[in-house]
């Protein structure tokens, strides 16, 4: 967990007052420019400053929920050499304003988010960030441009204009080149080009077991989700334990796939069809997945395809086997992002009207997000959706919150989606709560389906998180493993497993490489 060091963290989240106007604002300001022999071009999107206690790292790699203040606002066609204002104005997080820092000397950065223009199939036009193949991080993202760090003493009672030019541009990603186990590829998707009228790629990073390229044998193929990276699958780059296993002439032989599916909202698509992310669901099971088959020697049969994940890709790993049961042969989903959508991070779509408090007893108590393991509140969720507004408006902050609502909401008038709630006020809007429970809620969906799904997920769902997962998923996968316990004709014979005390994210109590013997063992077992 990162610190604020000098800055009083407490006192920070206790001033977050976000206005919603955005007239000139009083006291220090920043103006942010990018000259023109750095970019010809206007620019649309969104310009940062940073305000740190020391000049290293660099205070644009710093950002984070817990990490330094940084303030945020969009601009449109700004002209090379014209200047960004942010100033009072302006939302902050922790501190809700530039009036809230306390004096003192600082050093500070102002960072540029380039937006560019999709105009998506269904008739909408849309700006957002067109990931570099970064993982959508806009503090990292190629072409995105920066300023120097510089040393200032802040005043918020003073008026003062600081300049900060934007000269630095961040390099285009590089890919690791393949080797004897790992192989890469990318691609540009038709389906998903097609719906955001700009190029949009997947992709795979491949996993081969020993002796690959000196056989003809197809083998069983394991697709390990999660957040967007380019490393190899199971840390078989850095981790010289689970290299060592792989490498075992007794270890079995398999594929370890994991996919790149980054987009304009998110470094991830969560694997499913989305009116606002778009058909990722059919992209990955018609285009992505074939391709895999295609360039490798897998066996192309439901029993010899596996699901495992964390995280996001707990939630995509039980989505893909309860959306395709036939298609898949198991899933083992590791501290799942919210599988019943009673709560998802605390907030209850089903029957809170707020998001950020609830009334008990009468009183208003605040929302919480996020906790240490020994129960102490790290953010609440009004914090947390304050610090998603600073990274960016109408969902494109990047961040986690504003994914689920891309995911599961409906589309809004304005072509980005529908909230699920204000960001400002939390308040929730019922009819956007019934679209995300009636389409994406994964426990509900069971109940709904259960007697034509079932029947091909017997034995297949293998659940595990800790008791005290940071984001408190552990709640709602408690709920679906009490749904499934309900279940007969048939029962669901899977398996769910809690790290005592555990945060997240619990992936059971063994080695990732007795996990794949443990697959491999059960995958051989179904072996026709």
């Amino acid at each position: 967990m990162k610190r604020l060091g000098t800055f009083a963290f407490a006192a920070a989240m206790a001033a977050l007052q976000p206005a919603r106007a955005q007239s000139p604002g009083d006291g220090m300001r920043f103006e942010i420019s990018v000259p023109a022999d750095v970019r010809s071009d206007p620019v649309t999107g969104r310009v940062y400053v940073m305000i740190a206690p020391s000049p290293a790292p660099e205070p644009f790699l710093r950002i984070g929920r817990t990490g330094i203040p940084f303030f945020g606002r969009d601009i449109e066609r700004l002209a090379p050499g014209q200047a960004a204002v942010i100033d009072s104005s302006d939302l902050g997080t922790p501190f809700a304003s530039l009036r809230d820092v306390p004096p003192g000397d600082y050093w500070v950065q102002g960072f540029v988010n380039i937006y560019s223009e999709f105009r998506r199939a269904d008739g909408h036009v849309v700006w957002m960030h067109d990931d570099q193949w970064e993982g959508q991080r806009w503090n990292r993202s190629p072409g995105n441009l920066y300023s120097d760090v510089q040393r200032v003493s802040i005043d918020p009672s003073r008026r003062e204009t600081i300049g900060l030019e934007a000269v630095h541009v961040i390099p285009p990603i590089s890919i690791p080149p393949d080797t004897e186990f790992v192989r890469r590829f990318r691609f540009e998707s038709p389906t998903l080009t097609e719906f955001w009228g700009r190029p949009i790629y997947l992709g795979a990073t491949v996993l081969l077991p020993r002796g690959y390229d000196g056989d003809a044998e197809s083998y069983p193929v394991v697709y390990e989700q999660g957040h967007f990276s380019l490393d190899a699958p199971m840390g078989f780059d850095y981790s010289s334990r689970f290299r060592a296993e792989w490498m075992r002439s007794d270890f079995p032989r398999m594929l370890v796939v994991t996919f790149q599916h980054p987009n304009p909202y998110f470094d991830d698509s969560y694997a499913v069809n989305s009116v606002n992310v778009g058909p990722y669901g059919d992209a990955i099971m018609q285009e992505l997945i074939p391709e895999i088959e295609r360039r490798f020697r897998v066996i192309s049969e439901p029993w010899a395809r596996v699901l495992t994940g964390g995280s996001t890709g707990g939630w995509e790993a039980l989505a893909l086997q309860i959306f395709h049961p036939e298609f898949f042969g198991g899933a083992w989903a590791y501290c799942p992002d919210p599988v019943d959508f009673h709560d998802v991070e605390q907030i209850n779509v089903y029957e809170d009207a707020n998001a950020f408090y609830k009334v008990v007893a009468g009183r208003r108590v605040p929302t919480p997000n996020t906790r240490e393991i020994d129960g102490r509140i790290r953010l609440t969720s009004r914090q947390r959706n304050h610090f998603e507004l600073v990274n960016g408006t109408r969902g494109r902050s990047g961040e986690q919150l504003d994914i689920w609502s891309a995911v599961f909401g409906p589309l809004g008038d304005d072509g980005y989606f529908q909230p699920l709630f204000d960001k400002f006020t939390g308040e929730m809007d019922p009819e956007v709560a019934r679209y995300w429970i009636d389409n994406y809620d994964l426990r509900y969906y069971l109940e709904r389906n259960w007697e034509e799904v079932g029947p091909h997920l017997v034995g297949k769902l293998h659940v595990y998180t800790g008791t005290m997962d940071n984001f408190y998923l552990n709640n709602a996968t408690r709920m679906l493993e009490e749904w499934l316990e309900t279940t007969s004709d048939p029962y669901y014979a899977g398996y769910f497993e809690y790290g005592e005390g555990v945060g997240h994210c619990y992936s059971g109590r063994v080695s990732d490489a007795d996990r794949l013997r443990e697959i491999a063992e059960y995958v051989m077992g179904g072996r026709p």
